[in-house]
């Protein structure tokens, strides 16, 4: 789906501050508050926009470790494993991916005490081959905006 270079600066400025005063997306946009009010309900109902949030830091909230488990549920197991995985809120992200490992998850923890209890968790369920994070040298981030060219 293709969107105006409008768009584009008005999705950036979002990304960039959740919060951004439509003032503030009209100066960066070009358009009129009304006008930006109107793309951005636009671009809600295309489903270009999903949805607004707050970042959050793990590390301000005591969780200075993340880890990378990568998940092989037992035979028959998988939707066991996935529950338990839902359930433990130290997970903070996981995909079901192809492969030989089904899910591939990030887990935030306060230390690497914590981490032992929240693999044996799923141990007699699954196996786990887990990795430290030592930085994220990307953070999530939207796909390249694709602007339509007129």
């Amino acid at each position: 789906m293709k969107i105006d270079e409008a768009d584009a600066k008005i999705i950036e400025g979002l990304i960039k501050d959740a919060r951004m005063s439509l003032k503030d997306l009209s100066i960066l946009s070009g358009l009129s508050s009304p006008g930006v009010s109107e793309r951005i309900r636009r671009l809600q109902e295309r489903g270009v926009i999903s949805g607004f949030s707050a970042e959050i830091d793990p590390r301000a909230l005591g969780y200075s470790l993340q880890a990378i488990v990568r998940i092989r549920p037992l035979p028959g197991k998988l939707h066991i494993v996935q529950q338990l995985i839902q359930d433990i809120p130290e997970f903070i992200e996981c995909d079901k991916v192809t492969g030989d490992d089904c899910f591939i998850a990030r887990l935030a923890i306060p230390d690497i005490e914590k981490l032992d209890g929240i693999l044996d968790k799923v141990s007699d369920k699954a196996e786990t081959s887990t990795s430290i994070v030592k930085s994220q040298p990307i953070r999530r981030r939207p796909p390249p905006l694709t602007v339509e060219s007129r």
